[in-house]
């Protein structure tokens, strides 16, 4: 399976894309990081976002993507700028016809470290080492990004066959 992890954010969102089955380690494809000015307006921030992942999306042809779920911040304008980000990127997947999940922080950091508790030195350090790379993908917002990816390869690719199984019962019988 091959996914495309978005750790959206205004000025910065992070792109990861991984491929990989459940229980087995993942490779890297790619990443990046989609930058935008904080002094343009925000619908050309906004395109200038959607261009980019649209762009990748078509480049990398991922079967599903992974979104960050926006959680609530101290910060309501930080906050916005990464819903408004999140918004693109799940506009971005389901404009392509691909099944978008997304996955709180907790549950990625539990994914990839064990721990939803783990800071993002230790979500970068675990990243490089399931990948196998020479050093950490950086900033950290690639990192991040590619952990989502990682994850959603892990839990996503399980909840897909669950989902699958359990259509396959309410359509009359298991096969």
């Amino acid at each position: 399976m091959r996914v495309l992890g978005v750790d959206p954010g205004l000025t910065r969102c992070g792109v990861g894309v991984v491929e990989g089955v459940p229980g087995r380690p993942c490779t890297l494809i790619a990443y990046y990081v989609v930058y935008t000015d904080p002094a343009d307006d925000l619908p050309l921030r906004l395109l200038h976002l959607d261009r980019s992942l649209t762009d990748l999306v078509a480049e990398h042809q991922p079967e599903s993507v992974a979104v960050e779920r926006v959680f609530s911040q101290h910060n309501v304008r930080t906050v916005m700028g990464t819903a408004q980000a999140s918004g693109v990127a799940v506009l971005a997947g389901a404009r392509a016809g691909l099944p978008v999940q997304t996955y709180t922080p907790s549950e990625v950091k539990a994914a990839v470290t064990g721990s939803g508790q783990a800071d993002k030195a230790q979500v970068t350090a675990m990243v490089t080492r399931l990948l196998r790379l020479a050093e950490p993908p950086k900033p950290a917002d690639a990192a991040d990004a590619l952990a989502l990816a990682i994850c959603h390869v892990w839990r996503g690719g399980t909840r897909s066959k669950l989902a699958e199984a359990a259509d396959r019962v309410r359509r009359g019988g298991a096969r």
